[in-house]
């Protein structure tokens, strides 16, 4: 099928569900990593997953692709297994589960992300390089293009991830821990490129670390301790209480210094 054909197909609404998670549980040598996860996703949010270390944030997300074998649960995206979506799905991974010393350029690396429309016999033409060089324009590595994604910096890798993702031309966007080790200037070309999806109508689901920055960068949050502590607007689900259940006596550091962000914010003196 083509894929404007395929596009006006799936053609979800503003308002329907991206991802639905209905009593995930995974375990791991009878330990559970998540217990009974119940999560709904809109379309056109860009919403963050946080928690403390070993929550199981990328188990959700890696569960959720199929990945990671559920103990039990099922997934749907844009209402259908994930296996019947999954050209609907752009999925970065980590930069650390890489072998960046594989010999391909910037350009190859991009142009995989193709594959799924094109398959595993089809070449790529001159149609999948085109749509490669503007996902590469679009993160600021066109000087790059030719470059072995080794010799790379750690920002740069993560930017050659997110073309792979972008020339996809995805409908829901899976996203581990993108702005992990990359300077500044990185991070805020990354958090713009991830606003123009959400702005467009597609759901952007990242795992996060960085408190400091959820209420800046997203407008939706799910709070994850192995259970779902909450999920929803960040307004509304971003809070001490809610902070405290996810992260226990640690977030008391966190809600002081997030106070202090809000109240420098509106202008106010902070304490």
């Amino acid at each position: 099928m083509p894929e404007t054909s395929r596009r006006a197909d799936a053609n979800p609404k503003a308002d329907s569900t991206a991802v639905e998670v209905a009593d995930l549980t995974v375990a791991y040598r009878d330990k559970p990593v998540l217990w009974d996860i119940d999560l709904s996703v809109p379309m056109g949010v860009l919403m963050a997953i946080v928690g403390p270390n070993g929550a199981g944030k990328t188990t959700l997300i890696r569960s959720i692709l199929g990945l990671v074998r559920p103990t039990a649960g099922q997934v749907r995206i844009l209402g259908k297994p994930y296996a019947k979506q999954r050209r609907l799905v752009g999925y970065v991974p980590q930069r650390g589960s890489v072998d960046w010393d594989f010999p391909t350029t910037v350009l190859d690396v991009v142009i995989m992300g193709r594959y799924g429309e094109l398959g595993w016999i089809r070449r790529p033409g001159a149609a999948e390089r085109r749509a490669a060089e503007e996902a590469i324009e679009k993160v600021g590595l066109t000087d790059l293009a030719d470059r072995q994604v080794g010799q790379l910096s750690g920002g740069q890798q993560q930017r050659v991830f997110l073309a792979r993702a972008l020339v996809q031309d995805s409908l829901v966007y899976f996203m581990d821990e993108p702005f992990q080790g990359v300077d500044a200037t990185t991070e805020r070309a990354i958090i713009d490129i991830l606003r123009t999806l959400r702005d467009e109508g597609k759901a952007v689901i990242v795992v996060h670390h960085d408190l400091q920055t959820v209420e800046e960068y997203f407008d939706w949050v799910t709070l994850l301790n192995v259970q779902r502590i909450a999920s929803g607007p960040v307004d509304e689900v971003f809070t001490d209480s809610n902070l405290r259940a996810a992260y226990g006596g640690r977030a008391a550091l966190f809600s002081r210094e997030l106070a202090e962000q809000r109240e420098r914010a509106k202008g106010g003196d902070g304490p």
